[in-house]
Formats: structure tokens, sequence, C-alpha cells
């Protein structure tokens, strides 16, 4: 009886042994992104861009160290507020995370880095594009997008050559994004021979601006350009029309949303409104691109607004930089992570230089026409 028993309890052992070796790897991965406030349906975009991610991972059954691997996504609402956003990353911290996609505004990417950093925990951006955010020396910080340098210095010589302007006004938020993006607007527009006639400031949240375009009204500009969000913009267009000022509109990817006609309440004329999205794809990447909004459009019967195409191969570089080192272990992933190269995502190749930042970060020019984006061209 008692060899039968030993046998059983051998067998049992032997049973829960296998059960353990074959446990899946849990592996969680943070979002965080404004999903209140005047932005949140660009952070919900981003937020679904990971879901989908995240979806598309499991189901492929992703080996990791010869373990299966779960993708856990943990996401957090940090409403765009820097305070909130900096709560946001030190509970993902304190969660012990493998890695963080976000935060999408450079005001609240910023102070969060910090705390990551801290934390050992790597941190890839979709949208920041402060040039601060990958130049404080935490190596565990990275972005799938062009910086401020390009985005407003190829705004501003867009400005002053291809639309001509030749009084040119700036406006921004005065958030780490809105007065970056603008200070870079300014310094292209002087080196390509343009001038600055007039230089306002607002805030993230304000709806009246009635002060600041009568005001500039009398200088008679012929392009505003405006350092900020959709949410913001949209009201200040609708305020221009009723001023019967007819200057073109310019600003960086914070504008650039499918739901910018409609914060303006239909006011936009068609190539009126011009900005730019830090990314794009070209020639065969575009295949990828567009079969991505199809799949997100299928799947969330929403259309992209900016950066899920972004989130998205965020999420997967990050991935397959714990694929490749063989661990989900944020010290162990984190230095093949920073060697990433040639990797082709949806929004095209990605490859970190040695700060974090995408090398040879594209453009895309966008107008409105019949109260939609249409794409202009790839520039970088």
């Amino acid at each position: 009886m008692q060899v039968k028993l030993n046998v059983v309890v051998g067998a049992v052992a032997l049973l829960l042994s296998g059960v353990s070796m074959a446990q899946d790897l849990v592996v969680k991965i943070g979002h965080v992104g404004p999903t209140s406030g005047a932005i949140a349906h660009l952070g919900k975009d981003n937020e679904l861009g990971a879901r989908m991610a995240i979806t598309e991972l499991n189901a492929k059954g992703v080996m990791i160290g010869g373990k299966k691997a779960k993708f856990e996504l943990l996401a957090e609402d940090d409403a765009g507020d820097p305070k909130q956003g900096t709560a946001a990353a030190q509970k993902l911290a304190d969660a012990k995370v493998n890695g963080v996609i976000g935060h999408l505004n450079s005001g609240t990417t910023i102070p969060a880095s910090k705390i990551y950093f801290d934390a050992g925990i790597p941190q890839i951006s979709p949208s920041a594009t402060n040039p601060k955010y990958t130049r404080n020396g935490y190596k565990t910080a990275f972005r799938v997008v062009a910086d401020d340098v390009h985005l407003g210095g190829t705004l501003g010589k867009y400005a002053a050559t291809t639309l001509k302007g030749k009084a040119i006004v700036v406006i921004d938020d005065r958030t780490a994004y809105g007065q970056g993006v603008a200070d870079e607007f300014e310094k292209g527009v002087k080196s390509a021979g343009g001038k600055v006639i007039g230089r306002e400031f607002t805030n993230d949240k304000a709806t009246d601006f009635s002060a600041i375009l009568t005001s500039l009204k009398s200088k008679k500009p012929d392009v505003i350009f405006f350092g900020g969000m959709d949410a913001v913009a949209g009201p200040m267009l609708r305020q221009m029309k009723q001023l019967g000022i007819e200057a073109k509109f310019v600003g960086g990817d914070g504008i650039c949303s499918g739901d910018l006609p409609k914060l303006a309440a239909g006011t936009i004329a068609d190539d009126q409104v011009y900005c730019a999205e830090a990314g794009g794809v070209e020639g065969e990447s575009k295949k990828g691109m567009e079969s991505f909004k199809a799949k997100f459009k299928e799947q969330y019967k929403l259309d992209v607004q900016i950066y899920a195409p972004y989130v998205y191969d965020a999420v997967n570089v990050m991935v397959a930089a714990m694929v490749k080192a063989g661990s989900a272990e944020p010290a162990k992933y984190l230095p093949v992570l920073a060697k990433t190269e040639g990797y082709k995502g949806v929004t095209g190749t990605i490859t970190f230089d040695n700060k974090g930042d995408i090398k040879n970060g594209a453009l895309t020019m966008f107008t409105y026409r019949g109260g939609a984006r249409a794409e202009l061209a790839v520039v970088r």
C-alpha cells in the first residue's frame, strides 16, 4: 500500500512539475495616454493601437526564452497632465511592468521618463516630439517619431517657401510640446528667409481667442502657426472664421487629426490648414499602413486619429527585443532594444540612434479638403 502511495505521489509531483514548466511567461506592458479630458480621442486612439498589438501577439504564441509569452496590457490615464502622468508612471513602476509605451504628450512623457529610468524600465513614446525627452541621458527612453527640431523646422521652411508666407505669426499653448514646436517653427521660418511678425501664447485649456486673434488681425497675417493640440486649434479656427481672418493655418502633429474638421465645426476651407505628422511611409510601405488602418477600422469601428500605428509598432519593437534577448526582464532586453536596427513596421523602418531617437525620421505633410485629411507628401 505504501509503495502504491509513493508511486501516486511521485506521479502527481511529476505531473505538477510538467504543468509548472509549461506555464506561460506573463509579460506586463504598460500604456499611458490621456484617455480623459479634451484630447481623450487621441489618447484612446493610442491605447487601441496598443491593444491591437497585444491581441495579435497573444494569438501568435510568441516564445521568449523557451516559454510561451502571455502579454497583458496595463493601461493608465494621465489626462495630459504632468502630475497625473508621473503618478501613472509610478503606479506602473510599482507594478513592475516589463516595459512602457507612452506617454502621448511631451509634457507628461518627459517627467515620467525619470521614474522609468530610476526603475530601469524601458519606455518608448509613440508621439512625444520635444527634443528634451531623449536628451536627459536616460538610457531607457526611446521614440519612434521625429522630434520637434525636424518637425517644427520643416514646417517653418514650408510656410516661408511653399506657402510663400510674408507675414507669419506664431501662437503656442505654453506646453512642452506646443512651445517647443513653435520655437523650432520660428527658427525654420527665419532660416528660409521668412519673417515672423508676431508671437502670442494661450494655454492648452483655452476656448476664447478673441483678444489674441483681434490683435493679430491688425497685422494682416497670411500664415498663422499654432503650437498645440486639435482640441484648442478647432475653436481657434472657428473664431478666425468669425473674425474674417483668411490666413493659412499651420500646425504640428498635435492638430493633424481626423477630428479637427469636427472640432472646427466645419469652418475649415479646402487647403486652408496645413500640418505635419511626425512619421511617414512611402512606396511599398504604404500597403502595410493601409492594411493596418483597415484592420483598425474593422476591429474598433473607428478611423485612426494619428498615432495608433506608431503605438502598434512601438509594442512590437519592444517585444522583438525581448525575443532576441531571450528574456522579458528589462535589464536583459534593454541593451538589445537600444540596438534596434532595420525593424520593418507599419510606420516604416525603425532604427534607434545612440540617444534613443529614430534615425532618418520622416514627416508626412497634410492639408484638409472636403472635411477630411489629404496627404500631400512625405518629407525627410
